[in-house]
């Protein structure tokens, strides 16, 4: 009997009984279910998704991929699992990644464990019994002891922006929903809004497609030219590098293969320019990641490799007006999410293409016919793509009805003040385990299967401490909450990501209280903090 015919034999009255309950089945999910399930525990993954893969079932939108290494998004907890997979490149695209999520998926059996098309609406926790009651949006009810979110951290899409866009007589859609049978767009007339990563991998790849292709440009990036070779038919180029990846990977600062090298100071003038050529041609996120530590907290030497990066867009993009357009002024290099690209800069010196300017004049609405600026102007259009970005760390989590103690919202509770217990709980919330939420390493600075790998153990080696001593109950105190939130804020306002505007701090979402959303003390100094808590009986979670 598996686990999901143990958990219905076990319904009482129409609610299902569950050990621990997982919401989402991409890199998180899928790990967390696996783990759960090795414990003899009676879990189930939930996802709205029609299969597994998280992000990377969501985002086909044309060009999605990679930015991280593909040989360093991998599970490294057991080496079949990633010998028996090969990548065909550097940075592959969605599909080829969605394949491999879904032979992770197979090959650890855990489909029978998932329950697909499905969204959890509410969970509500039940101070009498002790356990979560939640509700998916079919009627269903689950009791369960644990409940574990695992629904990443941008995956709750800004879809409803503009006023009209219900409208609209073409076609319009989020990067994020796109069509699983795709969309026809050759020889018509579209309208990107938005130059973020997801948008420049868009935007260099339908531009020698569509008729006419407009882009609608408010906030300029930071770009890096991504190279992307092909692998050999066998891997074996990085295959070989199994147990070094697995040693480095969770203790390197963003859980890249990479990590910073000398100091700026150590270096002449000279020197460092080398190194930033010698870097920015590696074709990966290593000048953003791995160059000089001291551009993350130091104004002046910001400014500089800044300089340099803008140099090297200048070089390419020729034309002052569109320099001007779109080379960033107003912020330093690192302190935004920095995007890879191949050939984006070079699009905008197509024929078919034009760059609006949404800087000084702002869309206004959508009208049936297209998009209007604010000036009254109107781009006419047969397709529009939004590329309009996330409520990324809190959305996936206040979109679902949780209630914890006395009913507390977690909704009401964020709306206010955004603050966990390490990523890993909040305090208010018992038997509520988190990843990929505020305060931990997520998606800033961060390899997201390194971060969420270390997350969803922890949470499985916290239950099994629950369990082997006897414990129902764990919760994050407010003492040892408030004094990580004060650790966090302390290394995030070193930063001179605290002093920018972002999605990194929820400055694209109105009212979202401010603060750094991820982690910035590193990874490795993270996973060594979790390592104490956990060894020390986790202190700072409170159980019964």
């Amino acid at each position: 009997m598996n686990a999901v015919t143990e958990t219905r034999a076990a319904a009482k009255d129409g609610v299902e009984q569950l050990d621990a309950l997982v919401i989402g089945a991409g890199v998180a999910g899928l790990y967390q279910l696996y783990q759960l399930r090795k414990q003899g525990l009676k879990v189930r993954a939930y996802d709205n998704a029609s299969g597994p893969g998280g992000t990377w079932f969501w985002n086909r939108y044309p060009g999605a991929k990679f930015d991280s290494e593909s040989y360093i998004y991998q599970y490294l907890f057991d080496e079949d699992l990633y010998r028996n997979w090969t990548w065909s490149c550097r940075f592959p695209g969605q599909a080829e990644i969605e394949r491999w999520l879904t032979y992770v998926c197979d090959t650890l059996d855990l489909r029978k464990d998932i329950q697909f098309d499905t969204t959890i609406v509410s969970a509500h926790w039940n101070d009498d019994t002790r356990r979560w009651r939640v509700t998916t949006d079919t009627g269903a009810v689950i009791d369960t002891t644990f409940l574990v979110t695992c629904c990443g951290m941008l995956s709750a899409p800004l879809e409803k922006v503009f006023e009209g866009q219900e409208s609209f007589k073409g076609e319009i859609f989020h990067t994020s929903r796109w069509p699983r049978g795709g969309v026809e767009l050759a020889g018509k007339r579209v309208g990107v809004v938005g130059v973020g990563a997801t948008g420049i991998q868009v935007i260099q790849t339908i531009a020698d497609t569509v008729g006419h292709l407009t882009v609608f440009v408010r906030t300029p990036q930071y770009v890096l030219p991504m190279k992307n070779p092909a692998f050999d038919a066998k891997g074996d180029v990085y295959k070989k590098r199994f147990e070094e990846l697995r040693e480095v990977l969770p203790r390197t600062f963003t859980g890249f293969e990479y990590d910073f090298g000398p100091s700026w100071a150590e270096l002449s003038p000279a020197e460092r320019r080398a190194r930033l050529e010698d870097i920015h041609a590696d074709g990966s996120l290593k000048l953003w990641l791995a160059a000089f530590a001291e551009i993350f907290f130091f104004e002046d030497i910001n400014q500089e490799v800044s300089d340099f990066v803008r140099e090297k867009m200048r070089e390419r993009l020729v034309d002052e007006e569109l320099c001007d357009l779109l080379i960033p002024k107003d912020y330093g290099f690192g302190t935004h999410r920095v995007p890879l690209e191949m050939g984006y800069l070079e699009v905008y010196r197509r024929p078919n293409v034009t760059a609006v300017n949404c800087r000084d004049v702002p869309i206004a609405r959508v009208l049936p016919e297209g998009i209007e600026m604010s000036d009254g102007t109107v781009h006419e259009l047969d397709v529009i793509i939004l590329a309009t970005g996330f409520d990324a760390g809190t959305g996936a989590l206040t979109r679902i009805d949780i209630r914890g103690r006395d009913g507390i919202s977690m909704k009401e509770e964020w709306g206010k003040d955004i603050r966990t217990m390490m990523g890993l709980q909040v305090h208010g919330f018992p038997n509520l385990f988190t990843t990929a939420v505020p305060l931990a390493p997520s998606a800033a600075l961060c390899n997201m299967t390194t971060c969420l790998q270390q997350q969803t153990e922890w949470i499985a080696d916290c239950i099994q401490y629950m369990r082997a001593n006897g414990k129902t109950v764990c919760e994050a105190t407010a003492e040892a909450e408030a004094a990580w939130v004060a650790h966090h804020d302390e290394t995030a306002n070193a930063t001179l990501i605290s002093k920018t505007d972002s999605w990194y701090l929820g400055s694209n979402i109105p009212g979202k209280p401010r603060r750094v959303l991820s982690y910035t003390g590193g990874v490795g100094t993270y996973r060594q903090k979790c390592a104490e808590v956990a060894e020390a009986g986790y202190t700072g979670f409170a159980m019964q």
